[in-house]
């Protein structure tokens, strides 16, 4: 496996292969994020995993200083499933040689709704570095995960507006037992409060299996997710909320295909999941 650190060397390894499949990350890797790079190991055997804390798309306030940062465990981790992987982890002022990027990508309303609503500028730092990172790796495809569906629905908007030569391909969430969907923020999580977390995915199914069942009443469903949530400590729910799963608006009762989707605080730690339904 290489390591990479910088950009020249980056773009001297890609001119020397054909088709590149690529998995950008922020490292503190997990079994989730396995997942994407072996989605990406279908498509080809030249991988890379780009391994970079974004300080555009944290708030203030936010766990940009204490996000942990893993890479040689990160490394051995990818390794074990990719073993002739790039790894690509490049500094801040590499990437970000001015200090300050003067242009951005700016995406479109939905960054101001769900998750954006409550960290305003978020989505326009995660457009803005993947689309630095699709321009250094030149990837053929892009492996990006469910679990942040706010966060994948951006992407592939931007690359289908923007003209990108790529095809952004999903990945299903990994799950634990319990039905946690995995996330590097777990590890914030003391064990009582990983137990309770499950709750998201209980609530998700529960409203799931009444929308097969024939209830419309969407409000009265995130109201009863909410209230159950608040009544059992968890310090803020920021949404629950049913939306057409293609264009992200909220959800009718002509809809075929709805997401469910949650963020909610549970003690200092923020958690998002979402759940499909087909009708």
């Amino acid at each position: 496996m290489k390591i990479i650190h910088t950009i020249a060397e980056l773009r001297a390894w890609r001119a020397t292969v054909g088709k590149v499949a690529f998995v950008p990350t922020m490292g503190n890797l997990h079994q989730g994020h396995m997942a994407l790079i072996r989605a990406a190991l279908e498509e080809t055997d030249h991988v890379v995993v780009s391994i970079f804390v974004n300080r555009l798309q944290f708030g203030q306030g936010e766990d940009f200083d204490r996000y942990p940062r893993t890479l040689a465990s990160d490394a051995a981790l990818i390794e074990e499933v990719a073993p002739h992987a790039v790894v690509f982890a490049p500094d801040e002022k590499e990437l970000y040689p001015h200090v300050v990027q003067h242009y951005k990508v700016d995406p479109p309303a939905i960054q101001d709704e769900l998750c954006g609503a409550f960290r305003p500028g978020h989505f326009q730092g995660v457009a803005t570095v993947v689309t630095k990172l699709f321009n250094i790796v030149q990837p053929t495809v892009a492996c990006f995960g469910k679990k942040d569906y706010q966060q994948l629905f951006v992407i592939q908007s931007m690359v289908e507006e923007l003209n990108m030569p790529l095809q952004i391909i999903p990945v299903d969430t990994g799950r634990a037992e319990t039905g946690l969907a995995l996330s590097s923020r777990n590890g914030y999580l003391s064990p009582e409060e990983r137990t309770e977390a499950a709750r998201i995915y209980f609530h998700l199914t529960r409203m799931r299996d009444a929308i097969l069942g024939g209830e419309r009443d969407y409000e009265k469903l995130a109201n009863e997710t909410m209230a159950d949530l608040t009544a059992r400590g968890w310090a803020q729910i920021d949404y629950v909320e049913a939306r057409n799963a293609h264009t992200l608006k909220p959800a009718t009762h002509t809809d075929h295909h709805i997401v469910w989707l949650i963020a909610a605080r549970l003690g200092k730690t923020r958690l998002i999941d979402n759940l499909e339904i087909d009708l």
